[in-house]
């Protein structure tokens, strides 16, 4: 694996799926187009025009094109899949009251909570209407339960993420609610759509679960180790959003009675004062919380190139192994 492909292998994978990539940009625009209602496209067009890097619609148009498809449908399952994300984060933009994404400021900002959320509300219709274009049950029955774990991730996320009883068994059913249910869909509709061997299939499943997986870890712990020009998002949000990602979980796993009243105070209750960042970023270097996140980041990559191995040789397979060390390169 070359340096420059270690850096940025998604572009690679762009300019191999380039003409792909383009119609589904297409597709995406002519149906977010809202003849009576213009807020819809304006809300949309600012998240989707925002830097995004299509990587979950990327990963359809590449599991389809790696199985040998020549078809037309992957266009549709990859803007389908665009259109459940971006649904997502302007519902998720409102829940956690941000204030930033991709860089931005969020459409709830910019606009007001109502208008994300109708507008998601219509993003995930359009969706459903895609999905059954190809004509295919088994299509739309891996897309819609995606589209149903994800949402059940995120109620679970609201029960769990304050509560210090929360554990990394907890964590991971969450994370593969919210995050992993669309990578492992995106790709499991590409193989699909092809009609490939069961084999391959589930192989697909399988690297974009584990891909997904230590895509959000490393969310998570970017949040308290990353820099805020380079992630998007302020440093610190999910501690004053009071979210029990992994590395306040394994801190909370080792503290003793002091650190575990911090915890309560500023997780459970919600009562954080000046310092108190900086005091849970402490408690986790004394534990060694952000180093054992790292390691089971790095753990789901590696699951992730494993699971690859049945598919055929081919560049696209070379850019996805690529893909899963990328992954986890912001934090290594």
């Amino acid at each position: 694996m070359t340096t420059q492909m270690s850096q940025k292998p998604h572009d690679h994978l762009a300019g191999l799926l380039a003409q792909d990539l383009d119609a589904v940009n297409t597709l995406i625009r002519a149906r977010m187009a809202s003849q009576y209602a213009p807020r819809i496209p304006e809300v949309t067009a600012h998240l989707i025009d925002a830097g995004g890097k299509r990587l979950r619609p990327m990963l359809t148009l590449a599991a389809a094109r790696l199985c040998g498809y020549d078809g037309p449908y992957h266009v549709h399952l990859a803007a389908t899949v665009e259109f459940i994300h971006t649904a997502t984060l302007l519902h998720d933009d409102v829940v956690d009251e941000s204030e930033q994404r991709r860089g931005r400021p969020t459409a709830n900002l910019l606009w007001d909570n109502q208008s994300s959320v109708l507008v998601g509300d219509y993003l995930f219709a359009r969706s459903f209407q895609l999905m059954t274009e190809p004509g295919s049950m088994r299509v739309m029955k891996i897309l819609s339960n995606a589209a149903a774990t994800i949402a059940e991730g995120e109620v679970l996320q609201l029960t769990a993420a304050r509560n210090l009883a929360t554990d990394e068994s907890i964590y991971l059913q969450v994370v593969r609610g919210k995050t992993a249910a669309l990578f492992s869909a995106a790709t499991e509709v590409g193989g699909v759509i092809a009609d490939a061997d069961e084999t391959w299939v589930s192989a697909l499943y399988d690297y974009g679960d584990a891909l997904g997986i230590a895509f959000q870890i490393v969310d998570d712990l970017l949040d308290y180790q990353g820099q805020s020009g380079a992630t998007g998002k302020n440093i610190g949000d999910d501690f004053r959003e009071r979210k029990l990602t992994l590395p306040v979980i394994k801190a909370v796993a080792k503290a003793d009675a002091d650190e575990r009243a911090f915890w309560s105070r500023t997780i459970e209750r919600g009562k954080q004062g000046e310092g108190d960042l900086e005091h849970a970023l402490a408690l986790m270097e004394k534990h060694g919380t952000l180093r054992a996140t790292q390691t089971d980041a790095l753990s789901w990559a590696a699951k992730a190139k494993a699971a690859l191995s049945p598919l055929p040789d081919h560049e696209i397979k070379d850019r996805l192994t690529d893909l899963s060390d990328y992954v986890v390169s912001r934090i290594s």
